[in-house]
């Protein structure tokens, strides 16, 4: 079985940063995209920012020049750093990772979420 946990939410000013980290573990090939979302109370889940294998990168608008994800391949390994940090960024943020498994056949696997809270 693959798990993958998140890690370094926390409460924090606006203007501040929080780093979060998501590792993946389990009997796996590889892992193709590694992406980080987001869930704000009564919203729904959007993408926030992605990484694939070979480290090209998207944003969400409302992150970009704020946010940076980055990958540790060898330890299976996602970050988002977030800088100036606003309240609306306040969510549980979500790590997924696209897995590849030894069958050949690709499947996504999601974390509990951990909470970011951005006080004004």
């Amino acid at each position: 079985q693959v798990q993958v946990v998140e890690s370094g939410g926390g409460l924090v000013q606006a203007g501040g940063s929080l780093r979060l980290s998501c590792a993946a573990s389990g009997i796996m090939l590889g892992i193709n995209a590694m992406n980080w979302y987001r869930q704000a109370p009564g919203k729904q889940r959007d993408l926030v920012a992605g990484i694939t294998s070979s480290d090209s990168t998207n944003y969400a608008d409302s992150v970009k020049g704020r946010f940076t994800i980055s990958r540790d391949n060898g330890k299976n390994t996602v970050y988002l750093q977030m800088n100036s940090l606003k309240p609306e960024d306040t969510a549980i943020y979500y790590c997924n990772a696209d897995v590849l498994k030894w069958n050949g056949r690709s499947q996504d696997y999601w974390g509990q979420g951990t909470q970011v809270t951005v006080s004004s």
